[in-house]
């Protein structure tokens, strides 16, 4: 019997058989030539047969695949038929001697380095000629091709980690959950398990002892693996499955707890087609939407215009609803060219979100008279709030701003444990505050979230960044006047719109705490009304004590799940 361990990213409790994903294919020795004894045109002909095997696999699964998983496999299938990269690597095995394998892996760097240098369009293809280029590789060797098993029966999914194109093509009707040996709380693979609402477990890093087959039980709120199935467990997995066939519902209106408290159950989203989705998931409104990816993969400023349009169409979506507009978060993982500096040593903690404003300030001030414009010609209600927040001069600056274009209420992102500590302060100078808890934990626990290696210490869970969301709560409420203050009688309301809010056990605490609204990904929300339904707020309040108080990360939520039998009776 063996158990391991990871970091819980998407709850969930399945029964099922591990299917391990083959590892990336590794790149041929340089020196590695044709065989002795083998003619090179016989060498040759092998990287044709395999290329032409390749297509045939990508074609079958594109068949088979819907939506954008289908679009990457369509076009991945017509790189391995473009008869470029078979005849350069050809060509490489009859004048230079090099084996198949070897021949592929270098036309393959050329067929790439070609199309990048075109630009465009042309340039986004390089990363489907790499991938093609280690399917015939592995076709060549006799390997499990990369990228996710193609299996008929629904598995387990173990892996390093999942790539962009991997998790493109992941059907949830054949996964059951994702385990992974790497990744962080906030990495792609993390982020694609919640919206498909998929158990999923990261950074288990010895996930890789059980062998392929392997029956094991995956408790995802937990952030187990077993291969010691008991009854329970599969009593646990039948919980879960029946969740699956009759999915809870919200229908607006915030979360009700038993005693009739309100909380504001919002989404968070990046663009309007994200906006769609979370109103028709009935969100209470947007408690985070993510500017700047109407920045991203831009050599050049869009303009105020363009904004305009962009907020305006978001706006559409919510009619008389808060949307909560965070400003440009530029830098860390998220580089700019137009604004931020590539060549910091150390970017999470250099110039980046409101502190590119000190010397670029026009980029904000721009967006907020966007902002401003879109607020006039809709019916929305935008709160825009600042991220990267240190001092209650960064507050009073950014406030000045919103004030001067009409933009109330004005608040802050509470992503640093000055903010939080300094809430009384900050709150005074604004309307009110917003905890992005991914980058809390990380500032408050000196833990790169994009390091999986860091992953235990990148949790929400832990009882500091606890009581630093407490601390924010309490500033809050004494600079509102009103210390009993709760919900919308909040003279200066507390929301939390990083992803610990999306987990209904903390979701829980959360509110323990003091926190107003919660804002997440529209698939967690009737979980988190259900599970917020079964407690009165002093029930909340004790189980938020109990996880403040707690000496670890793990010892507080093994406390409240404790204290939630509803997460076990629907498998979360």
């Amino acid at each position: 019997m063996a158990q391991y361990t990871g970091v819980a990213v998407s709850p969930g409790r399945v029964v099922g058989t591990i299917r391990t994903m083959a590892p990336p294919v590794t790149e041929p020795s340089a020196s590695e030539a044709v065989p002795e004894g083998v003619e090179p045109a016989v060498e040759a002909d092998r990287i044709e047969k395999a290329a032409e095997a390749v297509q045939a696999q990508l074609t079958h699964r594109a068949q088979h695949a819907t939506g954008e998983g289908k679009a990457i496999l369509e076009a991945t299938s017509q790189m391995a038929a473009d008869p470029s990269l078979a005849t350069t690597a050809k060509g490489l095995v009859l004048t230079s001697g090099k084996s198949a394998e070897r021949a592929v892996w270098e036309a393959g760097d050329k067929v790439a380095t070609m199309l990048e240098g075109l630009g465009g369009y042309m340039a986004e293809r390089a990363a489907d000629v790499r991938d093609v280029r280690a399917r015939i590789v592995a076709e060549l060797r006799g390997e499990q091709a990369p990228g996710i098993p193609d299996l008929d029966d629904p598995f387990i999914l173990t892996a390093i980690d999942l790539a962009p194109a991997d998790t493109a093509t992941l059907d949830p009707a054949k996964v059951l959950a994702l385990v992974t040996s790497d990744g962080g709380p906030q990495s792609h693979t993390a982020i694609l398990a919640r919206q498909l609402g998929l158990p999923a477990i990261v950074a288990a890093k010895d996930i890789h002892e059980f062998a392929d087959g392997t029956e094991v039980f995956v408790d995802a709120g937990f952030g187990t693996v077993t291969d010691e199935v008991t009854e329970e467990h599969h009593r646990f997995a039948e919980a879960w499955a029946e969740l699956q066939k009759n999915p809870l519902t919200y229908e607006g209106g915030g979360g009700v707890l038993s005693d009739g408290t309100r909380v504001q159950l919002l989404a968070n989203i990046g663009n309007a087609a994200d906006a769609a989705k979370a109103a028709a998931a009935h969100a209470d409104g947007v408690g985070l939407f993510r500017t700047e990816f109407l920045f991203l993969d831009r050599a050049d400023e869009p303009t105020v215009e363009e904004q305009t349009q962009a907020y305006t169409e978001v706006f559409d979506h919510f009619p008389g609803k808060k949307v909560v507009v965070r400003t440009i978060d530029a830098g860390a993982d998220k580089p700019l060219p137009f604004l931020t500096d590539a060549e910091e040593p150390n970017p999470a903690l250099g110039v980046r979100a409101y502190r590119t404003s000190w010397e670029k300030r026009s980029v904000l001030t721009n967006q907020l008279d966007a902002i401003a414009a879109a607020g006039k010609d809709t019916e929305a209600k935008p709160w825009v709030m600042a991220p990267m927040i240190s001092t209650t001069e960064d507050t009073e600056d950014f406030v000045e701003m919103c004030r001067e274009r009409g933009l109330d209420p004005a608040g802050i992102m509470v992503e640093t444990p000055s903010a939080a500590i300094t809430a009384d302060r900050q709150l005074a100078a604004c309307d009110f505050a917003s905890i992005g808890t991914n980058d809390l934990t990380q500032y408050t626990m000196a833990a790169d979230r994009m390091l999986g290696s860091l992953a235990h210490l990148n949790n929400p869970w832990q009882p500091a960044v606890l009581a630093l969301v407490q601390a924010t709560c309490t500033g809050a409420r004494t600079a509102g006047g009103d210390p009993e203050s709760f919900g919308e009688t909040a003279n200066k309301p507390v929301g939390v719109c990083g992803e610990a809010a999306g987990d209904p056990g903390l979701a829980v605490v959360l509110v323990g705490l003091g926190v107003n609204s919660l804002s997440m990904t529209p698939r967690s929300l009737p979980a988190v009304a259900k599970v917020l339904s079964t407690v009165t707020i002093e029930q909340a309040k004790e189980l938020a004590a109990k996880a403040v108080a707690a000496p670890s990360a793990d010892a507080a939520k093994s406390a409240v799940r404790a204290g939630l039998p509803v997460l076990g009776e629907l498998g979360l």
